[in-house]
């Protein structure tokens, strides 16, 4: 089974995409974002699902409006990833049957997200929340609601934010910079992975 991690690769360029793809997905993290505010998105985005789309999950990130909804779809990409929560941006990405993470802060903004259709929700900056935040909000969500931590989160602390609830996370900077080669990508997520692994277990246990 796909490890619950979205790999956010923030700044990358086309020319750089497929080969930093590759090293994150053989690390075991199957679910790639490209951040609408790097350059040339959508052909990185383009690039990646024609060369990964088999194998992996691609699409957005930073997506604030309907009509981006589009062009990610058309690029190829088939998720959308949101710093907060749009039911239009949301309705948009679901009426293409591409699957929908939003940003939420608050039990209002992950209501309306569910309500709107979210595949899942992305606590954001969960830094800012908090595990305790966090297991407040976790407590009145639906019973199979999906919530990942994006924002502060990190080797450090998956065992805690694990066994807190949290079902998954978004790996940014700790995961890939601009500048950096694939194989220093491919080292840093299998740390990663490897440390998501460890923290599941003891959540587990």
């Amino acid at each position: 089974m796909s490890l619950p991690l979205i790999g956010i690769l923030r700044g990358i360029t086309p020319d750089d995409a497929v080969a930093v793809g590759e090293a994150v997905l053989a690390a075991g993290i199957a679910t790639l974002e490209v951040p609408l505010n790097s350059p040339e998105p959508l052909a990185s985005i383009r690039r990646l699902a024609e060369a990964l789309g088999d194998r992996a999950l691609v699409g957005a990130g930073t997506v604030l409006h309907p009509n981006q909804v589009s062009e990610v779809h058309a690029a190829g990409g088939r998720l959308v990833v949101s710093p907060n929560c749009r039911p239009a941006v949301i309705e948009a990405t679901r009426r293409l049957d591409m699957h929908s993470w939003p940003g939420v802060l608050t039990p209002s903004e992950a209501f309306d997200a569910l309500e709107a259709g979210a595949t899942g929700l992305k606590l954001f900056p969960a830094v800012q929340v908090g595990i305790a935040g966090m297991q407040a909000l976790r407590a009145v969500l639906p019973d199979g609601s999906r919530l990942f931590a994006v924002g502060g989160i990190g080797v450090g602390d998956f065992a805690a934010w694990r066994a807190a609830g949290v079902d998954g996370a978004g790996l940014g900077s700790a995961l890939y910079r601009p500048g950096q080669s694939p194989a220093q990508v491919g080292e840093q997520a299998r740390a990663l992975v490897a440390a998501w692994r460890a923290a599941d277990g003891e959540a587990s246990t």
